[in-house]
């Protein structure tokens, strides 16, 4: 069987990791790559660098990524759909729901492969999680909560922390607990001196009652990737920059210290570090999309899914604007 012939529009800081993944992928060959800007990260590696996803689809692609700006996905990702190619769009998946909806909509109804890159959900610490999860490693879960901070990347300036960083925590949350958000209620904060907010604090409701508490800035010299689950039979955390996972058991020991005692309420057990097999998460990710386009397997991010996610980031928003709990 032939390659599959890959196409790549957007060089930029994600655009680079995706062509040297692309290159590296059994089973695929990167045929075209366009930026209307060039190619300023060097990338291209002798491919002419085209300067619309007209060029990609000329060279005759089976699928292609898209890593622009997100005010521009839906344009870009119509023209796609409408040539028949197999898409992978950068998360979110657009700029509102309403062009995300019309994204899912093109390729669900030509029968396209058509996926977000929600990376996170490939970090081997939240695979790791997750699949504790579904072995009931902590009973009911009560909670999930999220930290992602960090120093504010000069490349966004189409979208605020909610869409861009956020739209991460949303789908991990719902992906890892197995349920949807039912409201969310949230504050955010303008310090940078841009039009789109710079960091959000938000509290969800997932269906079945599992609350989930999220931090998400651009104003912090500390960056902290961490994920937390919390159960009736102990807590997990996952440290998606080291790719780290951890276990926090209850505690099945008496605590006999009567000073103690009064303030610990669940008592505390072992605490198990994992060791998990590290595998980089673009690539996971970029082979999941392969094989779905092969019908090998289907462990990507769906575009109905990234619709949801971005759903929830506007109602984050207006809720945020209106002072509100908002239901979804």
């Amino acid at each position: 069987m032939a390659d599959l012939r890959a196409g790549l529009i957007g060089l930029g800081m994600m655009g680079r990791h995706h062509a040297r993944v692309l290159r590296s992928l059994p089973g695929v060959d990167l045929v075209a790559v366009a930026d209307p800007g060039g190619d300023r990260h060097g990338v291209a590696a002798g491919l002419d660098v085209g300067s619309s996803v007209d060029d990609l689809i000329a060279a005759g692609i089976d699928y292609a990524v898209v890593a622009v700006p997100t005010n521009l996905h839906l344009e870009i990702g119509l023209a796609l759909a409408e040539a028949g190619v197999h898409t992978l769009v950068e998360k979110p998946l657009a700029h509102t729901a309403e062009a995300a909806s019309r994204l899912a909509a093109a390729f669900g109804e030509r029968g396209l492969i058509g996926a977000v890159g929600h990376i996170e959900r490939y970090n081997p610490a939240l695979r790791g999680l997750r699949a504790r999860l579904d072995a009931g490693q902590l009973g009911e879960i009560y909670q999930v909560s999220t930290r992602r901070q960090g120093p504010f990347p000069p490349r966004i300036a189409d979208v605020g922390v909610v869409k861009d960083l956020a739209t991460h925590d949303i789908d991990l949350t719902a992906w890892v607990a197995r349920a949807p958000y039912t409201s969310v209620a949230a504050h955010v904060a303008f310090r940078s001196g841009r039009q789109h907010e710079d960091l959000v604090a938000f509290v969800g409701e997932l269906e079945g009652g599992v609350i989930a508490t999220h931090l998400v800035n651009w104003l912090s010299p500390l960056k902290e990737r961490s994920t937390v689950v919390t159960g009736e039979l102990g807590t997990l955390v996952a440290d998606t920059l080291t790719a780290d996972l951890t276990y926090y058991a209850n505690g099945t020991t008496e605590n006999t210290w009567e000073s103690l005692a009064g303030f610990r309420g669940m008592t505390e057990g072992d605490v198990v570090r994992y060791a998990l097999g590290k595998r980089e998460p673009l690539l996971v990710e970029h082979e999941a999309f392969r094989d779905a386009i092969l019908g090998v397997s289907s462990d990507i991010v769906t575009m109905v899914e990234g619709l949801a996610t971005v759903r929830v980031a506007e109602a984050v928003l207006t809720s945020a604007d209106e002072g509100r709990s908002v239901t979804l």
